[in-house]
Parts: C-alpha cells; structure tokens; sequence
C-alpha cells in the first residue's frame, strides 16, 4: 500500500476559488435554517470551494447524488408510491445552483430507472453551462452485455438528460461478480470483461469522448480489488479522467472491517493520486452511520466545532485530499442540502489535530461498533447463567461514555493518551464486575446457540459474546 504524508493529506488546495451563481428560480425554501447539530445562519450563494477536472473546468466540492430522490409516497405518506415527486426535485436543484453546486450524479438505475430523466426535467429548466452532469454504464444484466443493447443505454442516458454530452461517464460498479446468461458465476474480472472489454464497448466510449459525447470517462468501483488494480494498469491507453470510490474517516483505514469486500480508500486515493486521476466520492457518510455518534465521540466534536453538525466532520474528512474532485451525496432533504452547502462554503481543511481525533474516532467505530440489543430480555434465561442483557449494556454504555478505546497504537501515544486508556481500563473492568456478577459475564459462553433464534434483532449473540469477551482479556493483558 502507498503511504499518503501526513502534509500531503493536509495540504491545502488551491483551486479552491468561488462563484456567483444563478438565483433560484421559484425556490419556495427558506434559506435561514437550523439543521439537525448545526448552527442558524445563511447559507452562502457564492463561497462554494471548487476543484479542476483534467481539463481545467471547476467541479463543485458537493456534488448532488440523485439516488435517492423525495416521491410523491414521501409526502402523502404512502410508502408504495414511489413516483418521484418532480416539483420537490425541480427546488431542491434550483436551491443546489443557486447555491454554487454545479455537478448533478444520476444513473439509468437509479430510483427504479427514474432519476435520469427526473435529472434531465429539472437541469433543462437552466442554462447548460451552468450545470455538468455524470451518469453511468449500468449494464448489469447479462442480456445488456452486447455492444448493440450497451450502446443502447448510452443513448436513452442522452435522451433522458435532454443533452447532447455528458460530463462524466462511469463504468458503473467494476469489481462485482455476476452471473452470466447460463447462469454460470463468473469472477469479478470476467465480468468486467465480459460487460467493457469482449463486446469492444470500453474501446467506444473512448470514441465518443474523443467526439465530444462524453467529456470525461472513468469508473466506479465496488468489490474485488484486483479489477480496480486493473483498470489502474490500463491508464496509460486508457487515460481515465475519473474515479469514483467509497472514501470516509472509516473507510480510509478501517474498510475492511466494515464490510469484507471493501478496500481502505487510503490505499484506493493513493493508486489514482500517483496517476493524477481526480476522485469522486462516495458515501462520505458511510451510508448514514456517520451522521450520528455514541455520547463521547459526539462529545469530542461538539467541545471543538459546537454549531456544527457531526455529519460536517465526515464531509470535511471526505474534501480534505487535494485530488478529491468532488463528494457525492444523496440531499432529499433540504436541510441536509443546506448543511452540505455551508461545510463546502468554503472547505476549511482538517487541521492535524482534527485528522488524528477522527481517526481515533474511527478506530474505535470500526473495532468497537455498539451491540443492538434492546434489552427485551427474549433471548433470556441463558442455559449457562450469562446474563446477557446486562453484558451488551456494559458494553455499549462504556462506549457511548468513551470507556471503550483501541489500544493497537498504545506504545506510541503520548503519555495523556495512555493515562487516559488507563482510566477507560480501569472504568471498563471495574464497572463489568459491578454490572455483572463473574460467573454470568461473557467468558461463560460456550456458542450452543440456544439464544441465536430467539433474538428479534437477529443478534449472533455467541459471536458477539466472543468479542467482547476478547476485548476484556485485551484490557486485563495491559497496564
């Protein structure tokens, strides 16, 4: 893995200069608003921070992920209707221009095939030099592996966006495995040959960039690291413009922890870095996990930053590197939009202390997340006499109380820092004995799994009982 210095990560742009943009038209939103965790204030029209594509055209940071669109369900409160609700969007886009955010990121699948051309209905409505859109290859289905019936999507995109070009155009989703029209399972790389390369349909998007259809082409990546490593070795014939990877405080060191497929985006940012690819992001947020934190990581922001809210800190995090082009997210809200416009107007960098207290943070997250056990006592007695509940309420009160720390660095903190762990120790095991007698603590389970099916959460409680039970004998090993 390539290491990213600390002063590179750190390193403050300087493309990041503002506009003015359009006033909204028939935006019926407030622009004075209080968001969840942050402060009441306007929200700038003309501090947006920009960045440059390789053709040297300015990217809005926030960028607007139309994955998740409102629907008419949404505000009649019907859950089966989704049917997007157009006059929602057409605001929440009039709001994001008028506001500096300039690049809109759709997909033929998204929203049950309807975000492209509730994009196109509500981008047409402004001039075309004030917006850039990107959309994506979605050929996933086996039968739209031919060069004809790819080609085809491609089209119905232009179509559907009501324009000539795209921005950006995405192979969507390299490094997944699918099978094929047998129904053999394939590896991921057959499958990314099979859906780009066989069919000779990477060879003719490069085409149409080269004839002005497409303006910037690139990938999206999940999966197998393996095939992105591959695309990689393709750059010099290929020459992508963009990237799009999964990158948060979490995911930059911690990926694989959150989910096995996954691969640290330090490492993912490092390999498009040292080729002078930009990268777009995606969940910054880490799919709504880091909008919320425990008590004590909460804490630890708000004594720092107290207006703002704690999903600001994941944006900032995700805008800091300077190759990052731009950061995707899902806005259906309008106050999200707003929070998102104020962090990015303009960008105020992470400063070192703040990088490290987010990696902390992370850490912690990743190795330490809390037990969902409502304590409704179903999975109780325990055969062995653990009682269970009361084990999972330790655990997740000494988290939410930062009484639960990593102690993978601990020979290389300063000597605060291991004060501090001492005393999460000493809280973790004195309070354990005092919450749970000994001989019903978590060491006492032998994995018979009587409790598994009983747990309306769906907890593996065996499995759960382990770690915990590992993390108590990590405690007791240190000084």
């Amino acid at each position: 893995m390539s290491d990213i210095s600390r002063r590179q990560f750190l390193k403050i742009f300087g493309a990041g200069t503002v506009a003015t943009a359009a006033v909204a038209a028939g935006c019926k939103h407030p622009n004075n608003v209080k968001t969840e965790g942050g402060q009441l204030g306007e929200v700038p029209t003309d501090q947006m921070t920009y960045r440059t594509d390789q053709h040297g055209e300015r990217v809005s940071l926030l960028g607007f992920g139309m994955m998740r669109l409102p629907t008419l369900g949404d505000k009649n409160g019907d859950k089966e209707n989704k049917e997007l609700d157009q006059e929602e969007i057409n605001q929440l886009v009039d709001y994001a221009i008028a506001h500096g955010v300039n690049l809109f990121d759709t997909a033929p699948r998204y929203c049950k095939g309807q975000s492209e051309q509730a994009t196109g209905i509500a981008l047409s409505r402004h001039p075309r030099n004030t917006w850039r859109v990107s959309t994506k290859m979605s050929n996933f289905p086996p039968s739209t592996w031919s060069f004809q019936e790819s080609k085809k999507i491609f089209e119905n995109s232009l179509k559907s966006l009501q324009t000539d070009y795209v921005d950006f155009l995405m192979l969507h989703s390299i490094g997944g495995s699918m099978k094929d029209e047998h129904g053999n399972q394939l590896t991921a790389m057959q499958t990314f040959e099979r859906r780009f390369i066989d069919n000779g349909l990477l060879d003719w998007l490069v085409e149409q960039r080269e004839k002005g259809r497409i303006r910037n082409l690139g990938f999206s990546y999940h999966g197998d690291v393996a095939v992105f490593d591959h695309c990689m070795s393709m750059h010099d014939k290929i020459h992508w413009n963009h990237v799009l990877i999964q990158h948060s405080y979490v995911d930059y060191r911690h990926a694989k922890q959150i989910e096995e497929e996954n691969t640290n985006s330090e490492y993912l940012y490092s390999e498009a870095d040292k080729r002078g690819i930009p990268c777009f992001v995606m969940e910054p947020l880490l799919g709504g996990r880091l909008a919320e934190l425990n008590e004590h990581a909460t804490q630890q922001l708000k004594e720092r930053e107290p207006d703002a809210s704690i999903a600001s800190w994941a944006f900032r995090f995700a805008g800091t590197l300077p190759r990052i082009l731009t950061v995707l997210s899902g806005m259906n809200k309008m106050e999200h939009l707003q929070d998102n416009i104020r962090t990015y107007s303009p960008l105020k960098p992470l400063s070192d202390d703040e990088f490290n207290l987010l990696q902390d943070i992370a850490a912690v997250y990743a190795n330490y997340p809390l037990v969902p056990c409502t304590s409704c006592q179903y999975c109780m007695p325990c055969p062995y006499g653990i009682d269970i509940p009361s084990v999972f309420q330790h655990f997740n009160r000494c988290l939410n109380e930062g009484n639960i720390v990593d102690d993978s660095h601990l020979n290389e903190n300063t000597s605060a820092e291991k004060r501090e762990y001492r005393r999460a120790r000493r809280a973790f095991l004195v309070g354990y004995d005092r919450s749970v007698p000994r001989l019903r603590q978590a060491d006492h389970c032998i994995g018979c799994n009587h409790c598994v099916p009983l747990c309306p959460q769906g907890i593996d409680i065996p499995a759960q009982m382990r770690r915990i039970d590992q993390y108590v004998e990590s405690l007791k090993q240190t000084n």
